[in-house]
């Protein structure tokens, strides 16, 4: 707010070095206007930022996909070899579906995965017992994030309104 000292208002008061923050140059980092005779404070408060440090590696993968919503679940992989047999993929890793859509699931895994990739994801009771084909990869240092595409339909996955 840029202001304007008027010799016919004499109540405004005319701000010298107003920053972005509506704070003036001034040690005690307060604002204090006075418009028509009402005056206000600013106050000082602090927020965290999400950052790259503090936001997961998968989460930068799911910006990519409009309908995603965060799950948080707990699965064991399986990557399925080529001309193999789904069901005879040995579980080699426990991960966590961090997002979905209703089509795919977003994870990180350290298992050495490619975009194309068979996979089969299922957790602890059975009652999510997937095939998914990968159809994004990010790789990094540690770990590989992954996103996969279910191969067939998933009743009760993901129920969008």
């Amino acid at each position: 707010m840029l202001c304007c000292f008027s010799f016919s208002e004499p109540r405004i008061l005319a701000l010298q070095k107003l920053f972005l923050t509506g704070k003036r140059g001034s040690r005690t980092a307060r604002t204090e206007r006075w418009i028509r005779g009402v005056s206000s404070l600013a106050q000082e408060a602090t927020a965290t930022a999400r950052n790259e440090q503090t936001a997961s590696p998968v989460s930068g993968l799911a910006r990519f996909f409009p309908d995603v919503s965060p799950v948080r679940m707990r699965v064991q992989l399986a990557r399925i070899a080529p001309d193999g047999i789904p069901s005879a993929a040995p579980f080699s890793e426990s991960i966590v579906i961090e997002f979905g859509t209703p089509r795919e699931v977003l994870f990180a895994c350290h298992t050495p995965l490619e975009f194309g990739d068979d996979l089969r994801l299922r957790n602890s009771d059975g009652s999510f017992d997937v095939i998914a084909a990968v159809v994004a990869v990010q790789y990094h240092p540690d770990k590989t994030v992954v996103a996969a595409r279910f191969q067939g339909e998933v009743p009760n996955w993901i129920v969008k309104s």
